[in-house]
């Protein structure tokens, strides 16, 4: 039975049995974040349902086959409450029915003050976790409740919660985060009527802000953040923005990839503990974004390609090697590295131990040629090993 998932059933004609059973199913399954369905009944299907279930389920008819929608709905406010709490002291009244920029900038108000509230006494999660998971709960009983009268009163409070939500998960990029179904499915469920908007809208012109090139991190878009009131928000873009970067350099240069990791991770647990301020921690990790944009210049400076900065990085990763042979012999050695390293490799080379092994020793013999300390020679061997299967995609490709 692969019948598409429905949301809601309306029966009109007798069923019994396993055809009713069948019909049933295809409302009262979970689906992505659908946590059940609705059966509207014209006729009174009740004592067959009992009777169907008695006979096709491993129950044999025990426990509530059927939540009733009051029940759904007393669901349904007791997760409104706990969100409207949240948003307690933020009046979000005005922005709700607002379609112009000004919804966007109540948007970006409502983030920082979500972004604001502390870890609670007890210890537990701060505003930003406690908030996605209380709006996910509450989009999950919305989804059971429409369309009773009071899912309808607060679909719009709804609406605007899930869209402060969206707005967090795509500008902090928690890994809490929907998939683009989920969010397809809630919006589904949400909209029961059109909305159309009276202008189009550039959310970095509503912010005040010119759009950046996000690429390079450019002073005049981290001075514009620096810039921004909200604080909060500020330091959560800029932890994306920066940890977006280093996802991508990653794919090319484990060991800075993995310094500049450790860098963010130091300063973001300095302000966790509150060593430093809001501001401060701002002015870090735009320091940071700053060393990130000059590291893309190294190559230049040393005279290597990308590829071979990356060899030369998995080299002078111990400070004592890099002192002992200097920066030209490393220059060579990552030099010929990529070279002999790239003509080695094949596209399953990773996958086949004998041929890992045969790579190994080709770069012991390399770094022995060239005098690379007996004892660092083992780290270093794997680090270029690990480097080289990072880049060997793009190798065979080539």
């Amino acid at each position: 039975f692969d019948c598409p998932s429905m949301h809601t059933m309306y029966i009109d004609k007798p069923m019994s049995g396993h055809n009713l059973m069948q019909a049933i199913a295809r409302v009262n399954r979970v689906f992505r974040d659908k946590p059940g369905g609705l059966v509207v009944d014209y006729i009174g299907l009740a004592d067959s349902l009992k009777r169907a279930l008695a006979h096709y389920t491993a129950s044999g008819g025990e426990g509530d086959a059927t939540v009733d929608q009051e029940q759904a709905a007393a669901v349904l406010m007791e997760k409104y409450e706990v969100v409207r709490d949240m948003m307690h002291g933020f009046d979000y009244c005005a922005v709700i029915q607002d379609v112009s920029a000004k919804r966007i900038h109540g948007i970006t108000q409502a983030m920082e003050f979500i972004l604001g509230q502390d870890d609670l006494p007890d210890g537990s999660a701060g505003g930003k976790k406690r908030y996605l998971q209380a709006v996910s709960a509450l989009t999950k009983a919305f989804a059971l409740a429409v369309p009773h009268e009071k899912a309808i009163q607060i679909r719009d409070e709804v609406g605007f919660f899930q869209e402060v939500r969206a707005a967090l998960v795509k500008t902090t990029g928690d890994e809490q985060g929907r998939t683009p179904d989920e969010i397809d499915s809630a919006i589904k469920q949400l909209v029961s009527r059109a909305v159309s908007g009276a202008e189009v809208v550039d959310i970095f012109e509503a912010a005040g802000m010119d759009k950046p090139d996000l690429s390079i991190l450019s002073d005049e878009f981290l001075e514009e953040v620096n810039a921004l009131p909200q604080k909060n928000l500020a330091l959560e873009l800029l932890k994306k923005l920066i940890n977006d970067e280093i996802k991508t350099r990653s794919k090319k240069n484990v060991i800075q990839a993995r310094s500049f990791a450790q860098m963010l991770e130091l300063a973001v647990k300095k302000y966790q503990n509150r060593a430093i301020e809001a501001a401060e921690i701002i002015q870090e990790l735009i320091e940071l974004a700053r060393e990130l944009r000059r590291s893309e210049q190294r190559g230049d400076s040393l005279g290597l390609t990308e590829d071979e900065v990356a060899f030369y990085d998995a080299l002078a990763d111990n400070g004592s090697a890099r002192e002992m042979l200097g920066d030209e012999k490393l220059r060579t050695i990552a030099q010929l590295l990529v070279e002999r390293v790239k003509r080695s490799v094949s596209i399953d080379w990773t996958l086949r131990e004998n041929a890992r092994a045969q790579i190994r020793v080709m770069v012991k013999r390399i770094l022995r040629q060239y005098g690379y300390p007996p004892d660092l020679q083992k780290a270093a061997t794997e680090l270029v090993i690990e480097q080289a299967e990072v880049l060997c995609k793009e190798w065979s490709v080539e």
